[in-house]
């Protein structure tokens, strides 16, 4: 049975004779784990960690709730339930069924796929050993298992063997274990972009896991790019290299396998060192793959990655005999990558000291912070975090978008294939305003959160749950500001005031609280206009009319009347020409005052100036001392 504990790195790929790691003897492998809690029965209730399985799909950023199920036959789930008559199929209405089986005497990866056969939503594999978790792998590449690992779908999880006990005895004594399984925190997601890495290979000879990388770098490259482009995410590619022994170096073995006298190896792709490709070319090609991105990197297009590994697979398969350098120049020219720049940085394969690119790659094998050794290949990093589960498009997605701060996921994220929009169900619980189409739902890749809106520049406030109202300049564009508002016969009122201390106040002509309605004014019943002698009074919605008798004109600002053509308006005419003719008069004076006032200061000036080369008739001459001659 496969299975990684600290110390175990990737030797399957190659006598652990002829190539090692630098690290070997400090190899800390992590293991990715899950939150599992129990929500009944009482006795075991609580919260417990749980590790995730290396294959089927985990639901990164999601939670499951199921019914455990202990079953009485075929307990190590190594044949097929439909021998045994047993289905783990849900009934309508029922939690999904999660399965546990126990550790041994087949791979974890087949105990999975029989009881996902059988009906099971997940599997709880407990361990038979009393020690730390570990991470259920694959087996060795093979046909018939290869058959299956691919179709797994649903998730699995190791658990104690401590705790596997512990639900074994609450289901044999009749209680009901519900327990729910979360993902929601197993990629950290502290803001609006993923960072990610591929730990990858250019072998296309290694087995079925070689083939499944190979479709998945396929099938990935276009959301890959998207979400590059986009800004949302930031990709770097890896390849694993070893080195051989020093005591090796010189043997046929490691001449074949590596490259700078034996500081970087790779497994020969046929495992048959007298024919066919040598493990030398698959790291020439590695460090070709790292320096593309490299150089597509400086321009601002590190994406251009995706279509040089995905051209590269079709066009110069080991298959073809065509992975060689020939044939990748004329993908390189095809895409306009630089040659030059890629020959710089590929540097001297024959070289006696260290290939800077290469050696960068060796040191970022050993785990930092919270991400353990890359001791699996492939392998997905998701913000610092290694990735669980089946290589697979819509899975890797899923991960990458439990990696986003909630709220800043990309419309991918967003999409019905990877989440379910819980806003549509009663609005999430959140408040909303019908009648303007408003919200404080927002669907986020985790959930949803209840947050009130910013609609066109104008910010809502309140707790999103029960109360939001638009605030701020604007206000009054969204929805009329929550305030009252009517429109009669091409007239429209709002009681909306767009200040900080009053919200909604009725308009002139109306009274009422302005938030639910607003009643028009009589003020010709109310006597609070249009009250002159000689005025008729007429009322209108919002306003109304006041009309004169006789020859009268109204004037609305002082609430009277004045004749059209009796003396009042003449003597208003001869007051308003009496006054323009004296502002006349006054201006004419001043100007000519201007005029004499001027005429002396420039006749001074210009005497001033005058005298300072000839004297004046009126003016005594001023005595010059510049030419007196001193004793």
């Amino acid at each position: 049975m496969k299975q990684h504990k600290q110390n175990h790195f990737l030797c399957f790929l190659l006598p652990c004779l002829l190539l090692s790691v630098p690290f070997c003897s400090e190899a800390r492998f992590v293991v990715e784990k899950n939150s599992l809690s129990v929500t009944s029965p009482e006795s075991i209730k609580g919260t417990h960690d749980s590790a995730i399985g290396n294959f089927g799909i985990p639901q990164y950023g999601g939670s499951m709730a199921g019914t455990v199920i202990y079953p009485k036959e075929n307990q190590k789930s190594c044949k097929e339930f439909s021998d045994f008559s047993i289905s783990f199929k849900s009934q309508p209405g029922a939690l999904p069924t999660f399965l546990l089986v126990d550790r041994g005497d087949c791979f974890f990866a087949l105990k999975v796929w029989n009881a996902q056969k059988a009906g099971a939503s997940a599997v709880l594999v407990a361990d038979n050993v009393d020690e730390p978790l570990i991470t259920m792998d694959t087996p060795e590449e093979d046909v018939s298992s290869a058959k299956y690992i691919e179709n797994i779908t649903i998730p699995s999880a190791l658990v104690t063997k401590t705790f596997g006990e512990k639900l074994k005895k609450a289901i044999s004594g009749g209680d009901m274990v519900n327990l729910n399984l979360d993902w929601r925190e197993a990629v950290p997601h502290p803001d609006a972009r993923v960072e990610y890495e591929l730990w990858t290979n250019s072998n296309d000879e290694c087995g079925v896991k070689c083939d499944m990388l190979m479709e998945f770098v396929k099938d990935f490259k276009g959301a890959a790019q998207i979400l590059e482009k986009g800004g949302y995410t930031q990709f770097r590619p890896h390849y694993i290299t070893w080195y051989c022994p020093h005591a090796f170096t010189l043997s046929r073995q490691c001449k074949s396998q590596c490259i700078n006298k034996g500081r970087y190896c790779a497994p020969d792709p046929e495992q048959d060192f007298s024919s066919g490709y040598d493990g030398k070319d698959v790291v020439v090609e590695n460090l070709r793959q790292l320096c593309v991105y490299k150089v597509a990197n400086e321009t601002g297009k590190p994406w251009v990655w995706w279509d040089y590994v995905t051209d590269f697979q079709i066009r110069c398969p080991m298959k073809e005999k065509k992975y060689n350098k020939e044939c990748a120049d004329s993908v390189i020219k095809s895409l306009g990558i630089d040659s030059r720049k890629l020959d710089k940085c590929m540097g001297d394969p024959d070289a006696d000291s260290d290939n800077p690119v290469l050696k960068e790659e060796q040191d970022a094998q050993v785990g930092k912070g919270s991400r353990g050794d890359v001791t699996i290949l492939p392998t997905l990093v998701v913000n610092n975090r290694q990735y669980r589960g089946k290589l697979e498009k819509s899975a890797v997605l899923k991960a990458l978008c439990s990696g986003f701060e909630e709220t800043t996921e990309p419309a991918i994220c967003l999409s019905t294939e990877m989440e379910s929009n819980e806003c549509l169900d009663n609005n999430g619980g959140c408040w909303q305003d019908k009648s303007a189409n408003i919200t404080a739902c927002k669907d986020t890749f985790r959930g949803r959160v209840c947050e009130c809106p910013l609609v066109d520049g104008v910010k809502f406030k309140g707790d999103g749950y029960s109360h939001c109202e638009p605030s701020g300049p604007g206000r009054c564009t969204i929805n009329n500001g929550g305030c009252w508002h009517e429109e009669r016969d091409g007239h429209v009122f709002s009681a909306c005031v767009d200040k900080d201390s009053v919200k909604c106040e009725c308009p002139p002509g109306f009274k009422g609280d302005g938030v639910k309605k607003c009643e028009d004014i009589n003020e010709c019943k109310e006597k609070k206009a249009c009250q002159c002698p000689e005025c008729s009074c007429k009322n209108t919605w919002g306003s109304y009319e006041c009309s004169c008798s006789g020859d009268l004109l109204y004037i609305r600002d002082h609430d009277t009347c004045i004749s059209k053509t009796g003396s009042q308006v003449k003597s208003a005419w001869t007051a308003v020409w009496l006054i323009m003719l004296s502002l006349g008069l006054a201006a004419g004076g001043a100007y000519l005052v201007y005029k004499h006032r001027l005429r002396q200061y420039m006749d001074a000036e210009i005497r001033a100036i005058m005298a300072q080369y000839m004297p004046l008739d009126n003016q005594p001459e001023v005595p010059n001392h510049v030419n007196d001659e001193r004793a």
